[in-house]
């Protein structure tokens, strides 16, 4: 007779009921226990290069322009140096739907690897807020009791050094993040001049300074387990290939503690039932029930328990990095026909996003006829009809632009002359194109107008002239 695999062993509560979620349907605040080891080393290591990398961004400029900007108000984006005007939505719509699909590829193969290790969220939480709360009240046990204690002097002490500490850092956050929005020039008149005349940009600053300062102090892992919608995403992207923070249950079970009087007496299992995996998980879980929604595989529960397993003189990877088939077989991790499909389709849309970005035009350039507007008859016979353009340099750089029109015995005079395309800058006149009358013959004549920069026609703009029927 085969004995079947022991299968995990869950608690069903889970299941129905949020982690943080205590016995009278509230909130249950997590306290989780600091962790050490080389998972927990490498996500510092991490942490720190992307707060710099985050903090440095809108103050790092290049030939005169920032490397990053995301001005909503003024329509104006920059990604790595490279301007985008809402002329390039189309470029931005198909870099969305790349990320999308990275994202996709990315969760279907690591799983939520990026919650953990990478989201903003994380790590000011785990790594800067989460770290000023130990060293002010201390680890888990401390925090807990302090919590649970009358208001003393040395809790009302505490609670107000953490707090301002919490403010001031989320302070810095607000400023960052205003500072990616509206630039660093406009950012600093802010921070240096008298508060009294930028009364807009210091309510946002105060406003984006208590968003942050709610989310670290208070919401917290509700963040994750709730708000964010990626944790219910990777619920359809993950399958039994992708990799997960997993416990091995085939070698964990039955769980139990050591018996130190036999062997004979010790479980089966290499499992010691120490609940350490659940003191450090930043949201509350237990990954002994299996892969749930809530974990983020930030790898602080295999850290604590590989150094349960080197105590206990046990094979380290009871949590571990596998898959699901990973687990039930022993196999290693191997790309599956899904992965090479994601992957295919997104080679080909870093493709076409890479070609359109190549051939993108230097000069934007949009002619209107002007609104409300017909035709005028002008002293010589002629007809003219007033127009709008608008140009968008895209360069760093001056660029010569001039305008023909290919209409035989047609005339273009501006209102403003317009020579030069600014670097990096929208410019807006009005101009008359005029036609003989007798070279008139319906009521619409289609007319082609050619830019040319630099002695180059790069660009073919078809518009129509109006007048009168002959």
């Amino acid at each position: 007779m085969n004995t079947p695999e022991p299968g995990p062993v869950t608690d069903d509560y889970f299941r129905s009921h949020l982690p943080n979620q205590g016995a009278d349907g509230g909130r249950q605040w997590v306290y989780s226990k600091s962790t050490s080891g080389r998972f927990t080393r490498w996500r510092t290591v991490l942490a720190v290069g992307l707060l710099a990398a985050l903090f440095a961004g809108p103050f790092v400029w290049v030939d005169g322009h920032p490397l990053f900007l995301f001005n909503v108000l003024e329509r104006r984006f920059i990604f790595f140096g490279v301007t985008f005007w809402p002329q390039d939505f189309y470029l931005v719509a198909i870099g969305l739907i790349t990320f999308i699909v990275f994202i996709a590829l990315f969760t279907v193969v690591f799983g939520r690897v990026f919650c953990g290790w990478a989201c903003p969220q994380t790590i000011f939480m785990e790594m800067v807020f989460r770290r000023i709360e130990t060293w002010i009240e201390g680890d888990y046990k401390a925090r807990q009791r302090l919590d649970n204690g009358p208001w003393t002097g040395e809790k009302i002490s505490k609670k107000a050094i953490k707090h301002l500490f919490f403010f001031l850092i989320s302070f810095g956050i607000a400023n960052t993040f205003l500072a990616y929005l509206i630039g660093r020039d406009a950012w600093l008149p802010l921070v240096t001049d008298n508060p009294a005349r930028h009364m807009a940009g210091l309510t946002a600053m105060l406003a984006f300074t208590g968003v942050f300062y709610g989310v670290f102090a208070y919401l917290r892992e509700i963040v994750c387990t709730t708000i964010c919608p990626y944790g219910r995403l990777q619920s359809v992207l993950l399958d039994k290939h992708s990799l997960i923070v997993a416990y091995d249950y085939i070698r964990g079970e039955p769980r139990g503690k050591i018996r130190k009087a036999t062997v004979a007496a010790q479980p089966k299992g290499d499992c010691v039932d120490c609940n350490l995996c659940v003191h450090v998980c930043p949201t509350g879980i237990d990954i002994r029930n299996g892969t749930q929604m809530e974990c983020i595989n930030c790898t602080a529960c295999m850290d604590a328990c590989d150094e349960v397993m080197t105590k206990i003189d046990r094979p380290l990877g009871l949590i571990r990095m596998d898959s699901q088939q990973g687990i039930e077989t022993r196999k290693p991790f191997r790309i599956t026909g899904r992965v090479w499909s994601y992957s295919g389709v997104l080679l080909a849309l870093v493709g076409v996003l890479v070609y359109l970005l190549v051939s993108r035009p230097a000069l934007d350039v949009t002619i209107l006829r002007a609104p409300g507007q017909l035709f005028q008859r002008e002293a010589d016979g002629r007809i003219s009809n007033l127009y709008s353009l608008e140009v968008i340099n895209k360069t760093y750089h001056e660029l010569p632009v001039s305008f023909r029109v290919s209409e035989p015995g047609a005339l273009l005079r501006f209102v403003q002359p317009l020579t030069i395309a600014r670097p990096g800058e929208q410019t807006k006149t009005m101009f008359f194109i005029s036609l003989p009358a007798k070279n008139i013959r319906q009521g619409s004549t289609p007319v082609e107008i050619r830019v040319v920069s630099e002695g180059e026609i790069i660009d073919h703009i078809d518009t129509s002239f109006l007048g009168p029927e002959n």
